[in-house]
């Protein structure tokens, strides 16, 4: 008989999530089946017992996978079975690694697998909000070390009301949506958009999920205990030589320090510095000792490194580049540099660059989202590309990875709410990095601001972004704020803060935090700091391009869009989609009909005006309602002894008798030379209340002729 282990979470809302453990996946480390409504997610976790051999990082591979039969699916494809990740399963594994990865000890460097699988769902609650405690709650009940446990909870500002982990139903109305990660002491990681909110107000929504998690984070310390893993395994993963370290430090860091200070505006030039530093002291050791002892050499002159540029900050605010902590780098902007583009632009921050370009579409171009509980499509797309050749590489690129997924992810996010809802056009933005030393996320959102203007898209207000770092030591009150984060900032600080916005809010923003005690007194600061960056970037982009260009470019494509009565839709078609088509091969134009709202909306699409023109016609003349009075033009159909059959309106005939041809007497139709095929102007001057027949006139569109 088993008996799992269950810990019960109570929401303030009246929901429960349950975890559950010593009943699945007993082999792995750690396993633990978390249930919210009917969605169920098992987090199962298993740790190598030791580390491979020089191995100096956290090896931890974090997987979320989702099971179509979760939903009673079947995966799309030929194979019928689940592929590669989809964006959105890589997304959700960035937000876990990268709450989890910062609380693992530094010196434990045993390969970890995380895995998350959803089993079930019956889609109102949203997994991705509960794969971070399903992980750590793994964790929890594994002898893994781990400086945890952590918890992950969806906020949500609803008509002013803020909601934890809401339904799918109820983001919907959100005008905030932020991830948020936190220890039981500690906010770790933030991510999340937001309809242009003040700094004061994302701090709050913050607090608000830190609140929740604590909750979380109680819960999995009694599963804890009561599995009885409060003991984790023990290891020797570092192999450490105390005099070599202090050797190191004694003969280095005054070196490093200087080249720290010393406001190098070159990366390739201190970076060699920093090395002839390093290998000025291995000079003194043979081949064989440095067989032995370069691994060491390497990480203690890291650590050398790392301290000499933190002290340069807080003791003399020297960054490694010369600027001020509150300084951005040198900007240039330049848009339309590529003719082929329906826009593009170049955006250039000290050596960070992106190349971006904007591509015009139209229904036809839309992307087709099919997930196991997001179904639909995308109007708006934003790449991100970031070849080796941008940090000065020399390597091979491959495929697009989940880095690149990530970072165009936030862009995508920080510019999306600025199109218009109703603009016509697919929207597909492409930022290729060409240099990197700083944030290339945020270089793509003011690249993408210039490109969009640039293509002449009506953005709604421009957006720019900006990284920010810390730099705080434990244990020491002093602190210091970056703005504009270098590379080597982002890597030997304590924080990687982006935002994004306006100049009346904030639109998106993806924070990852490295450090203990970070007071929101803090994070109130780096809101202030990031925001007067925010407007300077802004009036840079400005400055280049200060609103969307009146016009598109003259090869993009024109759309005009109309909507129509649902009952019409299938006159447009046709049978078998002879109307539409027909309509297509007479003018050249593309056109597209969905159902939307209880309404008909067409887009029609062309390379020049005439044939969107013909087309819009065209369909109008469908769509009319006949009206008596009217005058129109219509085709000879067919010639009777008694008149002739007009149609008048496309599928609408009408009766032209032959007394409603000229006003004097005719004795046949051809008297008044009509023949089939002709096209001539009539009149509707009755419909029958019964039949529903049309009565034409030509003759009163002819002068009457004067009695004699």
């Amino acid at each position: 008989m088993i008996n799992p282990i269950v810990k019960t979470i109570e929401l303030a809302d009246g929901r429960t999530i349950t975890l559950e453990t010593g009943k699945l996946a007993k082999q792995a480390d750690g396993s633990v089946m978390l249930r919210m409504g009917n969605t169920m997610l098992l987090a199962t976790v298993c740790a190598a017992k030791d580390a491979v051999p020089g191995t100096d990082f956290m090896p931890l591979q974090v997987e979320y996978k989702e099971k179509f039969a979760a939903f009673g699916r079947f995966p799309g494809g030929f194979t019928k079975r689940e592929g590669r990740a989809s964006d959105y399963e890589i997304l959700t594994c960035r937000l876990v690694d990268r709450a989890l990865r910062p609380l693992f000890p530094d010196n434990y460097h045993a390969e970890v697998y995380v895995n998350i699988i959803l089993f079930s769902a019956d889609g109102v609650d949203m997994p991705d909000a509960l794969a971070g405690l399903a992980a750590s709650a793994a964790l929890a009940v594994s002898d893994i070390p781990f400086n945890g446990p952590i918890s992950e909870v969806r906020v949500a500002r609803i008509d002013g009301q803020f909601v934890i982990n809401p339904t799918f139903d109820q983001l919907e109305k959100a005008d905030m949506d932020l991830m948020v990660a936190a220890t039981y002491d500690n906010i770790m990681m933030v991510e999340g958009e937001m309809n242009e909110v003040s700094e004061a107000e994302l701090l709050e929504a913050m607090k608000v999920a830190h609140e929740a998690i604590k909750v979380h984070c109680k819960v999995q310390m009694e599963l804890t205990e009561a599995v009885g893993k409060t003991v984790k395994r023990e290891y020797d993963h570092e192999v450490n030589d105390d005099d070599l370290r202090k050797a190191v430090r004694e003969a280095c860091y005054d070196k490093a320090y200087a080249v720290a200070a010393s406001g190098n505006k070159n990366k390739h030039e201190r970076f060699d510095a920093f090395e002839a530093i390093r290998e000025e002291f291995k000079a003194q050791f043979s081949e064989e000792e440095l067989a032995e002892k370069a691994a060491l050499i390497d990480r203690y002159y890291h650590d050398v490194e790392k301290e000499a540029m933190r002290r340069s900050i807080l003791d003399e605010g020297k960054r490694l580049d010369g600027r001020k902590t509150t300084e951005i780098r040198p900007i240039w902007c330049e848009v339309d540099p590529l003719p082929g583009p329906h826009g593009s632009a170049i955006f250039t921050r000290g050596e960070t660059q992106s190349l971006t370009s904007v591509t015009l579409g139209t229904k036809l171009d839309e992307k087709i989202i099919d997930n196991v509980l997001e179904h639909g499509k995308e109007r708006f797309l934003l790449h991100y590309n970031f070849p080796p050749f941008s940090t000065g590489e020399a390597k091979a690129q491959r495929g697009v990875g989940r880095r690149e997924v990530g970072h165009g992810h936030l862009a995508w996010r920080a510019l999306k709410g600025q199109i218009p809802a109703d603009y016509p056009y697919v929207i597909r933005v492409v930022s290729e990095i060409l240099e990197s030393n700083g944030s290339s996320s945020m270089a793509t959102v003011c690249a993408g601001t210039l490109a969009l203007m640039d293509a002449g898209v009506k953005i709604k207000k421009p957006v720019s972004g900006i990284a920010m770092g810390l730099i705080k030591n434990p244990g020491e009150e002093k602190y210091a704020v970056l703005s504009d984060i270098l590379g080597d900032e982002d890597h030997l600080g304590d924080m990687d803060f982006k935002v994004t916005g306006t100049r009346d809010g904030i639109t998106a923003t993806q924070m990852d935090i490295k450090v203990d005690g970070l007071s929101y007194e803090i994070l109130e600061n780096a809101l202030n700091q990031a925001k007067e960056g925010r407007m300077h970037i802004l009036d840079k982009i400005t400055e280049t391009i200060a609103e969307p260009r009146a016009d598109l470019k003259e090869h993009a494509p024109r759309i005009e869009t109309m909507t129509i009565p649902k009952e019409f839709i299938g006159a447009v078609i046709g049978p078998g989609g002879k109307i539409i088509q027909g309509m297509q091969e007479e003018t050249g134009a593309v056109i597209t009909i969905e159902e939307i709202d209880g309404m008909g909306r067409i887009e029609v699409s062309g390379t020049n005006k005439k044939c969107i023109d013909d087309a819009m016609r065209m369909i109008k003349a469908i769509v009319a309602v006949p009206e008596v009075g009217e005058v129109y033009k219509g085709k000879v159909r067919s010639i009777m002894p008694y008149g002739a059959f007009i149609e008048f309106l496309p599928g609408k005939d009408g009766l032209l008798h032959i007394s409603e041809i000229d006003w004097k007497r005719l004795e046949t139709v051809e008297e008044a030379g009509i023949k089939e095929g002709d096209e001539i102007e009539v009149k509707l001057i009755d419909i029958d209340p019964k039949t529903g027949k049309f009565k034409l006139s030509r003759k009163v569109l002819l002068p009457r002729p004067e009695k004699k």
